[in-house]
C-alpha cells in the first residue's frame, strides 16, 4: 500500500464510518443555525433531521470554510510524521477552501521542504467528489504512488458527474439565488428545477421540470445519456438528499432497474450540513462517471 495521506474535506458527504473505512482524514467546515456556531462533524453533534426539521422552521443558517491555519495545521500534523499528502478540495466554482489550501500548502513547503503535498480541485461538491475520493482511495489502496494518483485526480475529474433536483425553492430564495417572485410562482407550478455542475465546478440550471415524477424521471434520463457505456454503465452510483429519503430511494430503484450491470448497489447519503445549509431540504442528487463535462 501506498504510503501517503489522502484527505478531503466534510463537503465530501460521506458518512465518518465510510471515511474511515477508506482511511481518508476529513477537516471540517463550519455552520450555524440562528447564530449557534457548529462544526461540520458529518451528523454527529446536531443530526441531520434536526438540521433540515430547523430549515424548515425558518432557522438561518449560514457556512464557513476551512481557513488557512486550519489547513496548515492539519497538513503539518501528517508532514511532520514524514508522510506525503494529497488533499481532494470543495469546488473552487463554490467556495475559496481550494485557495486556502494552496496557501497553506505553499507554507508548509517551506516548514517541509522534504514532503510532498498535493492539492486537487475537485471540481466537484457533496457526495460527487466522495465518490471521486473513493476512486482515489480505491488507486492508493492498489499501490499506486502520490503522483499517479494525482496525475489520475486531474486527468479524469471532469468525467464525474453531478447531477440533482430540489422539490423546495424556499433556501434558493434565502440565499438570493432566486427571486420571491420567482420562489412563490416555482411554488404555486410544482416546479423542480434540474441543475448540474460544469467544467468550472459552477451549479448550472439546465431544466425547470413541472412535479416531482417528471423530475426523477428526467435525472434517470440524463444518466442513461452520459454515464460510461449508457445502459450498460459498470461503475458505481452515488446519490445524496436533503431530508426526502423516499425521493432518493424511489431514483435509486429507477437507477438500479435500468443500469443492471452496476457496480454494486447505489449508496445513498445524506446531503451534509455545510452544502444542505444552501440547498435546504427537498433536494435529491445523483453522481456517476461518464463522458467529460466540457460545459
Amino acid at each position: 500500500m501506498s504510503q501517503f495521506i489522502l484527505s478531503c474535506c466534510s463537503t465530501v458527504d460521506l458518512s465518518g464510518e465510510h471515511l474511515a473505512r477508506r482511511n481518508v482524514p476529513f477537516l471540517s467546515f463550519h455552520y450555524s443555525v440562528d447564530g449557534k456556531a457548529y462544526t461540520d462533524d458529518l451528523g454527529k453533534t446536531l443530526s441531520y433531521d434536526e438540521f433540515y426539521t430547523a430549515i424548515s422552521r425558518g432557522a438561518v443558517t449560514e457556512t464557513s470554510q476551512v481557513n488557512i491555519s486550519e489547513y496548515l495545521d492539519f497538513f503539518s500534523g501528517y508532514l511532520s510524521r514524514g508522510l506525503d499528502v494529497l488533499h481532494v478540495c470543495l469546488s473552487s466554482g463554490l467556495s475559496g477552501s481550494f485557495n486556502s489550501a494552496t496557501n497553506a500548502a505553499r507554507i508548509a513547503a517551506e516548514r517541509f521542504p522534504d514532503r510532498k503535498l498535493l492539492i486537487v480541485d475537485s471540481l466537484g461538491a457533496s457526495s460527487g467528489s466522495g465518490l471521486f475520493v473513493d476512486k482515489l482511495a480505491d488507486l492508493r489502496d492498489a499501490g499506486r504512488s502520490i503522483d499517479e494518483v494525482y496525475a489520475f485526480a486531474e486527468a479524469e475529474k471532469l468525467r464525474l458527474h453531478h447531477w440533482f433536483f430540489s422539490t423546495d425553492l424556499t433556501s434558493y430564495f434565502r440565499g438570493g439565488r432566486i427571486s420571491r417572485a420567482s420562489c412563490i410562482f416555482g411554488g404555486l407550478l410544482n416546479i423542480c428545477p434540474l441543475l448540474n455542475m460544469d467544467h468550472e465546478g459552477r451549479l448550472i440550471p439546465r431544466a425547470k421540470l413541472r412535479g416531482k415524477k417528471k423530475a426523477i424521471s428526467e435525472i434517470v434520463e440524463r444518466m442513461k445519456t452520459h454515464a460510461e457505456g449508457g445502459t450498460a454503465y459498470s461503475g458505481k452510483c452515488y446519490i445524496c438528499h436533503s431530508a426526502c429519503i423516499e425521493d432518493a430511494r424511489t431514483v435509486a430503484d429507477m437507477i438500479e432497474a435500468a443500469f443492471p450491470s452496476l457496480d454494486g448497489p447505489v449508496l445513498i447519503n445524506n446531503i451534509g450540513t455545510t452544502i444542505g445549509s444552501h440547498t435546504g431540504p427537498g433536494t435529491v442528487a445523483v453522481f456517476f462517471w461518464g463522458d467529460t463535462r466540457s460545459a
